[in-house]
């Protein structure tokens, strides 16, 4: 009587062994396709030709091609609902930056969350933003600016890359910190806000390094401050705001890896491993100093936790401001 228990018993058995199997070989297996990488950037940019360096190494560890989804424009909203309503299989990510986090969910009705319909991989590089003048506003630091816009409420005007944008928001923060008024004005991305400057439409401006450092270097802006909390390698004459007498001001952009929400963790944690290893080669930080950026290593919970402190901070300052979305 003792033996029929045990006779039953070796099936469920081998079918633990079986499932446990199973479940490491589904794992170990990924990715087994093509993975699509969905940017919302157009192909030139900085951010794009960060990806084009960064996803060859990872494609050769996971042992599949990563090809690059272009999707710019909508103030990276098309490009993050694809992948949003994608399926969890690791499969099609999202190569995003603040903006997914910052701005838009505070200004607009999106048609996901930003947290919850995600899945964060990580947060691999960081840059600063760069303050800049049109030279011949008569300001070559930051607090010569101050004192100028102080001089002239509402005389000088800075351009953005749009409403919301981390342009734009930067601005607003350095508004609300100096107790200053500027005048906003919105172009249709930082290029052409830069050119704005340049041409004498607005005085200031907060750039990315891609497009603002070429036109610094050739004398066509100056540059004031970075938004960092350290100097920029790729500009060390360059004081911090926080060195220009703005200690609470730190700003930055960031480069990211999100999955749809509820992917394995197994996979999430594959590709943060491959990622946080290529950010590190010397080859991909050389081309991110190049532009500016930095690598960081921002494991999944690391990188959930900024995109939550960064979303309450950014609506807060968006709430104080009355910013409206359009």
């Amino acid at each position: 009587m003792m033996q029929a228990p045990r006779i039953q018993a070796l099936p469920l058995a081998a079918l633990l062994v079986f499932t446990t199997s199973t479940v490491g070989a589904q794992s170990i297996a990924y990715p087994d396709k093509p993975i699509r990488m969905v940017l919302p950037f157009p192909p030139g940019g900085g951010t794009d030709g960060l990806a084009r360096v960064i996803l060859p190494k990872m494609s050769q560890a996971l042992g599949q091609p990563i090809v690059i989804d272009n999707r710019p424009g909508a103030g990276g909203i098309a490009a993050a609902e694809l992948v949003a309503k994608s399926a969890p299989d690791g499969h099609t990510l999202f190569m995003g930056s603040s903006t997914l986090v910052t701005a838009t969910p505070s200004l607009l009705k999106l048609p996901y969350d930003s947290l919850r319909d995600f899945s964060p991989v990580t947060l691999f590089g960081t840059a600063a933003f760069i303050l800049a003048v049109n030279p011949q506003v008569a300001a070559s630091s930051v607090s010569q600016l101050v004192s100028l816009a102080k001089a002239k409420p509402a005389s000088l005007n800075y351009a953005s890359g749009g409403l919301g944008s981390p342009l734009h928001l930067c601005g607003e923060l350095f508004k609300s910190r100096a107790g200053i008024n500027l005048v906003h004005i919105a172009y249709k991305g930082g290029a052409p806000a830069a050119t704005a400057v340049i041409a004498g439409e607005a005085q200031i401006l907060f750039g990315s390094f891609a497009a603002t450092l070429p036109l610094i270097r050739a004398g066509r802006l100056r540059a004031l401050a970075v938004t960092s909390k350290t100097r920029a390698a790729v500009t060390p004459e360059v004081p911090t705001m926080m060195e220009s007498g703005f200690p609470d001001y730190h700003v930055q952009a960031w480069a990211s890896f999100d999955a749809p929400a509820r992917t394995p963790e197994a996979i999430v944690q594959r590709l943060y491993s491959e990622t946080a290893k290529a950010a590190f080669l010397p080859e991909v930080i050389d081309l991110m100093n190049k532009i500016g950026y930095a690598p960081a290593n921002n494991t999944p919970r690391q990188y959930a936790e900024q995109k939550r402190t960064e979303t309450a901070m950014w609506a807060k300052l968006i709430r104080e401001a009355n910013i409206r979305g359009e």
